[in-house]
């Protein structure tokens, strides 16, 4: 539930009840973000027990959610900080961005930045698994599966009552729980993209290995992420991120695997030859959904703060950073000031990071006389080496 919503109620009611369990850190959700924040506590020196980890999965539901997800170089620093790297994962060593339909294409190479990767492709369960690794390591109490059904902040504790009949007291209490687009209301920005990503593995017929694509259409960003598959008949797949018009995503969902695989060729292109097969499809909509949220003692991270569309993939990278930054905060104190440094010192980043995935989704799926100016743009940022080089190390990095 969001940590909005205050239980007044249930305040008086619960007065004399015994608490369960009393932190100094309750976090709300045990996806990568929320276990990342509990490691990086403990790597800081806040003692396990003084952690609590609160999710309404098992740990075996997360860890074999088979989604694909792209982490970025400073994301991989970051997961080795805590000893959540390596693991399974496929590096990126090039981007390709192309405009359908334009002239003008960039190439984003690892070797201009002295880096053995640009960032990688892994399993979301694999991500979860090393992590919960490592926060099992740490002995950080964990408390699933569970979930929060109310919430009773005080000046100086927040108490959590969990749908078991447990409660848990802390100093903070943060909501790293997030949802997709259309399940968080109320956020102070807000925006529908008009459009639904269609999420599923393909192989093609002439693989570039360890090149990823990002191909904008009239209707939204096309991703082809690499991912090995060593259980593969040749070891190679594409992790597919398809965005498109909800009504169009509807029929093509519905298509057998050949129609759906024209209809891919057609609008990718022939770089990796043919597309010869597809996984079973999973769609859901698109919009941004960004609100620094926070109380006295209670705050958000990652896509309970932002949700962002997935075009250049930055939605977990940000709340990774999110929680790096927090967990330095709050290991020096659980208290409101943390909260208030926490939220000054991620404002520049959050913001250039939303408005730039923001920018981009729209951009190069507007319309209009504009759009071979987009085009040529993309060919100037392959020549214009300084602003590629910015560009990948915001992709990379964030605002440091």
């Amino acid at each position: 539930m969001s940590l909005d919503a205050k239980d007044n109620a249930g305040a008086a009611a619960n007065a004399g009840r015994a608490i369960d369990l009393s932190v100094d850190i309750a976090i709300c959700g045990a996806g990568p973000v929320g276990l990342a924040l509990a490691a990086f506590l403990a790597r800081r020196g806040v003692p396990g027990e003084r952690i609590a980890l609160i999710d309404g999965k098992s740990l075996g539901q997360a860890i074999t959610d088979p989604r694909s997800i792209a982490l970025s170089w400073g994301s991989v620093q970051l997961l080795d900080e805590v000893g959540a790297w390596p693991l399974p994962a496929t590096p990126i060593h090039e981007i390709h961005v192309s405009r359908r339909g334009q002239l003008g294409r960039s190439l984003m190479d690892r070797s201009e930045h002295d880096l053995p990767a640009l960032g990688y492709v892994a399993r979301y369960g694999d991500l979860v698994d090393a992590l919960a690794r490592a926060c099992d390591h740490a002995g950080v109490a964990t408390l699933r599966p569970a979930r929060v059904s109310g919430l009773d902040e005080g000046a100086d504790r927040v108490l959590l009552h969990l749908d078991d009949g447990r409660s848990v007291a802390a100093q903070v209490a943060v909501q790293a729980e997030g949802g997709v687009f259309g399940q968080q209301e109320g956020k102070a920005q807000q925006r529908d993209y008009g459009q639904t990503a269609l999420i599923a593995r393909v192989r093609v017929s002439d693989p570039v290995p360890h090149r990823a694509f990002e191909r904008f259409t009239d209707e939204g960003p096309l991703a082809l992420l690499p991912q090995e598959d060593p259980g593969g008949k040749d070891g190679h797949q594409y992790a597919l991120v398809w965005c498109m018009r909800p009504e169009r995503a509807i029929d093509v969902q519905l298509l057998d695997d050949a129609g759906f695989l024209a209809q891919l060729g057609e609008a990718f292109g022939t770089r990796l030859g043919r597309f010869t097969s597809v996984s079973p499809r999973v769609a859901f909509p698109l919009g941004l959904n960004a609100e620094a949220r926070a109380t006295g003692r209670t705050v958000a991270i990652g896509n309970a703060a932002q949700t962002l569309h997935p075009v250049a993939g930055q939605g977990l990278n940000l709340g990774l950073r999110d929680a790096a930054v927090l967990a330095r905060q709050l290991a020096r104190a659980a208290t409101p000031e943390s909260i208030d440094a926490f939220m000054e010192a991620r404002a520049q980043d959050r913001r250039l990071t939303i408005g730039l995935t923001d920018a981009m989704a729209r951009a190069f799926t507007a319309t209009g006389p504009l759009q071979p100016l987009l085009g040529l743009s993309l060919a100037a940022l392959d020549v214009v080496k300084p602003a590629r080089l910015l560009l990948a190390d915001l992709m990379m990095f964030g605002r440091r």
